[in-house]
């Protein structure tokens, strides 16, 4: 990248219930990677799915962000439908159209339970790759399926490549397509498109060129980076944060209401809980009230690292 581009990063969170402690944990994460940078911040509702998203979690989620002192330069904002997914279908129905064009889109019929059987074992960590049961049906075959009254997903064929990138947290990371990732869906059955062509679409005509999220989406990186070359878009460099645990050892959930942050701003302050994400974050060597500003110009990635961290259930008495 240019050392004259403007790093523009973005802030991308699913609207489906309250954040918590990890969303804001990942939320600071990323507001100090790009101010460091002296880039611009984005903010997106990534609400790509109707029965779980609604609007008063994005009003209140952008709420949050406010009062934590995470703010934007340009994004999300009441009755601005530019920056949330469910109102970006037409941007998604293009880059799909161009995708088909190039031969590259199938349906697949598979139900639920087929695709189980059409799986096969993935190679690393146990978790199982599409097996290509539809990848070559013939037009008279899908026809048939139509007429039955199956209503097929759509996967995109993936090549025998190595995508190859150098995450700025975690280092090299690379991946072989069809071995490690196989056919993934881009339209579910149901018309809605999936978010890996959503996030790829929307970074890439946002002119986002910093990602910085969790590393539970460490995995999808490669296919991404893969699918914005195929649309023609200059992949952002990514950073990927450490995740934090609840008791023992399990990712926060907002399923499970883990800190939400109507819990935590009935328990203490914008300043002291972001001192505590903070310390827990490797920048304070104790929890302190800090406010974000604060933090910016001693932001480092080698002081977060790598490892996960245990939050707890509870916050500390600060």
């Amino acid at each position: 990248m240019n050392e004259k581009t403007l790093i523009r990063g973005r802030f991308a969170p699913t609207p489906s219930g309250r954040m918590h402690l990890g969303n804001l944990f990942a939320a600071l994460l990323s507001w100090l990677d790009t101010r460091a940078q002296g880039g611009e911040m984005l903010l997106r509702m990534e609400d790509l799915d109707p029965d779980r998203c609604r609007s008063d979690y994005a009003r209140l989620l952008a709420e949050d962000l406010r009062w934590l002192g995470l703010d934007w330069d340009m994004g999300w904002q009441p009755g601005n439908t530019q920056y949330q997914q469910s109102a970006r279908a037409d941007c998604y129905a293009a880059a799909f159209e161009k995708l088909r064009a190039q031969g590259l889109l199938y349906p697949c019929f598979c139900n639920r339970r087929e695709r189980l059987a059409a799986n096969a074992p993935h190679a690393s960590d146990g978790s199982t790759l599409y097996g290509g049961r539809c990848r070559d049906l013939t037009e008279d075959a899908c026809r048939s399926l139509e007429n039955a009254g199956r209503r097929p997903a759509w996967r995109i064929r993936v090549p025998h490549a190595l995508i190859s990138f150098t995450d700025g947290n975690f280092g090299r990371f690379s991946q072989w397509l069809d071995e490690d990732c196989g056919d993934f869906i881009l339209r579910r059955s149901d018309g809605v498109y999936a978010y890996q062509l959503a996030v790829v679409v929307d970074d890439g005509l946002m002119g986002v060129n910093r990602v910085v999220r969790g590393h539970d989406l460490l995995d999808s990186t490669p296919r991404q980076i893969w699918l914005m070359r195929q649309l023609g878009f200059d992949p952002p460099t990514y950073c990927h944060t450490p995740l934090l645990l609840g008791e023992p050892g399990r990712r926060l959930s907002k399923r499970e209401r883990d800190l939400d942050m109507g819990v935590l701003r009935g328990q203490t302050t914008p300043e002291k809980l972001v001192g505590y994400l903070a310390y827990i974050g490797g920048l304070l060597d104790r929890p302190e009230a800090v406010r974000p500003c604060e933090l910016v110009s001693h932001f480092s990635w080698d002081k977060v690292g790598t490892a996960d961290r245990l939050a707890g259930d509870h916050l500390p008495e600060l």
